[in-house]
Order: structure tokens, then C-alpha cells, then sequence
């Protein structure tokens, strides 16, 4: 039975990327979906914000009893600090993101004709402090994942929005590039992040269940229990490299962005719930 079950996944996941490859943005967006919901048939799309905790009610207990004090309030609270404290030249975040009191988190990774390349948020922040005679924040530095964390929380229950502009043909090859990279297999073990999440997803590998693809990028940052700290979605792209042992890009690289820029297009319409406890 088990061969029989993996036979039948490693078919499907063969399928999807035949698929994929002949397939447009939302082509590809809905046959994702309809992929969980052949396994997972009554599970509404805005559940998919929790990951592994929406396939797992064990683990959900867990999580829910974290929830109740959360471990990534102090994150926020410092991120909030951040966003408020001036520049030397007097200016702030908010200058650069004046429309962040509504939430804008639910709107990145965006594509940024002028520049040419995705920009992602964390990536935006920098960008911000560079414009305003700032040094940039290391990506892997806690500050910008509290800034992240302030800003993800004042866009929770908004739907992931990103767009694919149909006008400009290097959008749509960010998004290829990033998709590709989905699918491709890396590394010693030879694991394609669809390999677990796609075609192994609900199985257990170790003490983990493998969460779904969709709603990954919903709830970010994250404060890891293993991390003891709360941290951004490329520092766990680079741990995925790393259990697989293939080489990590650097974080805020193209391939992540990209990587991140397609993630999210497939999570459009789940609602933002970030930022979030994990294991």
C-alpha cells in the first residue's frame, strides 16, 4: 500500500510540473489548490494560513495552547519602535510606506518595473534605509525581523495580493524562474521543495509532518522554537538547503525572491496571519 501511495504521488507531482510548464500564473494557482483539495477536501482555502496546523490536530493543540502567549510580542512591540524611530535626516519608515497603518505586508513580494526585480519587503526596508542615508540591516540581523513582524501583524486577516503584471514580460520570467526552482531537485538527498510539500505532503519525515505549499509565505516572520527567536522566510529557505544539504543562495538573492515571488502568487486570497509560532 505504501509503495502503491508513493507510486501514485510521484505520478501526480510528474503531472503537476507537465502541467506547470504549459501553464499560466493562475493556471498554475488553481491547479495547486486543486491538488489539496483532492487530498484534503474539506479544508477551506483561509485554513491553508495555519501550514502543518490545519492538516494535524495534535499539533494544533500544541500550537493553540503557544498561541494563547505568544513568544513574538516582544518582536512586534520592537519592530513598532523601529518603524517610528527617525532617521538622522529626520525622515522614517513611514515615508517610505505611507499607507502602513492599513497593512501592505499582504501585498509583497512586488514586482517593480523601474528596477526591473522583484522586491520583496524585507528587501523594501533596505532599500528605505539606503534612500534615507542609512546603512542597510543585515537580512539575517533580528531588526529586520521585527520590522517584518510589525508590519505582517497590521496586515493580519488581509488575502495575499500579489500580481503578475500581464504587461511586462520580465514579471512573468521572475515568476518562471521562481516556479523552476520549486521543482527542481537539489542536493546529496536530491529533494525538490515539491517533493516534500507537494508530493509528500501529510506524510512524516522524522517527528515532522510536511506542510502544504499553500499559505506558506502567509506566516512570516516566524518565531521557531528550535530558533529560540523569531526569524524571516529566507533564513527557512536556507535551512531547507541545508536538511538537504545543497548549497544555500544568499538570503534576499534572486532565486529566492523569485522563489518567494511564486510562493506567495500561489497563496493568493489566503489571509495573512503572520507573524506566527512554529517548531
Amino acid at each position: 500500500m505504501t509503495s502503491t501511495l508513493k507510486i501514485i504521488g510521484a505520478v501526480y507531482l510528474l503531472v503537476i510540473q507537465v502541467f506547470a510548464v504549459q501553464a499560466g500564473p493562475e493556471e498554475d494557482r488553481r491547479a495547486f489548490f486543486d491538488h489539496y483539495r483532492t487530498i484534503y477536501p474539506d479544508l477551506p482555502l483561509d485554513a491553508y494560513a495555519d501550514g502543518v496546523y490545519a492538516i494535524d490536530q495534535d499539533a494544533r493543540e500544541s500550537w493553540e495552547a503557544i498561541e494563547a502567549f505568544p513568544p513574538y510580542e516582544l518582536a512586534i512591540e520592537k519592530g513598532k519602535i523601529a518603524f517610528d524611530q527617525p532617521f538622522k535626516n529626520g525622515k522614517a519608515y513611514a515615508d517610505c510606506f505611507p499607507h502602513h497603518n492599513q497593512g501592505i505586508a499582504h501585498l509583497y513580494p512586488q514586482w517593480n518595473a523601474i528596477k526591473g526585480k522583484v522586491i520583496t519587503l524585507a528587501l523594501a526596508l533596505n532599500e528605505c534605509r539606503e534612500a534615507n542615508g542609512e546603512a542597510s540591516l543585515p537580512y539575517s540581523d533580528s531588526r529586520i525581523a521585527e520590522l517584518l513582524a510589525y508590519m505582517a501583524e497590521s496586515s493580519r486577516g488581509k488575502p495575499v495580493s500579489i500580481a503578475i503584471p500581464e504587461n511586462d514580460p520580465r514579471a512573468l520570467a521572475a515568476y518562471e524562474e521562481g516556479k523552476r526552482y520549486y521543482y527542481q531537485r537539489r542536493g546529496q538527498l536530491n529533494f525538490a521543495c515539491a517533493t516534500c510539500h507537494v508530493q509528500n505532503v501529510g506524510k512524516q519525515l522524522r517527528s515532522e509532518i510536511l506542510s502544504p505549499s499553500l499559505g506558506h509565505t502567509t506566516h512570516w516572520p516566524v518565531y521557531r522554537l528550535k530558533w529560540g527567536e523569531i526569524g524571516n522566510l529566507h533564513r527557512r529557505f536556507a535551512e531547507c538547503h541545508e536538511q538537504i544539504r545543497a548549497p544555500k543562495p544568499a538570503e534576499q538573492s534572486s532565486e529566492l525572491r523569485h522563489l518567494e515571488y511564486f510562493l506567495s502568487f500561489m497563496s493568493n486570497g489566503i489571509p495573512v496571519n503572520g507573524p506566527s509560532t512554529r517548531k
